[in-house]
């Protein structure tokens, strides 16, 4: 199903964000209703959920990525050409760039699998030496 305007089809999305100067491959199903996005996925750090907004203005697209039992993650992005691309964050902790995609619109999935903990961040963003507070 895909929303009226076409630029943010629901469905299953893949991609990756990156952190620590790697990339690590993300699955998402995300519904696009209304300006209102949800949905959920899988990573190498677990099952999570998704819930945030999207807009035709500008094609911002905010929402929380929370994993079962432990972090909150903030992802700020924007539509452009094949997909959504921004940066993830988790205040006072982390944060770095992401890139998804509907899946057969963007990049291949194997070669981010191919190259996952080996592709260096062009712009690395420092990481304070505090550990996170789980909740």
């Amino acid at each position: 199903m895909n929303d009226a305007n076409g630029d943010y089809p629901s469905g299953p999305w893949t991609g990756y964000y990156q952190q620590s100067g790697r990339r690590f491959r993300q699955d998402l199903d995300l519904q696009f209703t209304n300006g209102v996005l949800t949905g959920t996925g899988s990573d190498s750090l677990g099952r999570f959920t998704v819930q945030g907004s999207y807009g035709s203005n500008g094609g911002e697209v905010t929402w929380t990525k929370r994993y079962f039992g432990r972090d909150r993650v903030f992802y700020r992005g924007f539509r452009e050409g094949k997909g959504i691309w921004g940066t993830w964050e988790i205040p006072q902790y982390d944060r770095s760039g992401f890139h998804i995609w509907p899946v057969g619109a963007g990049e291949a999935v194997g070669e981010i699998a191919a190259n996952e903990d080996e592709i260096p961040v062009v712009a690395p963003v420092e990481t304070p030496a505090k550990t996170p507070t789980r909740t």
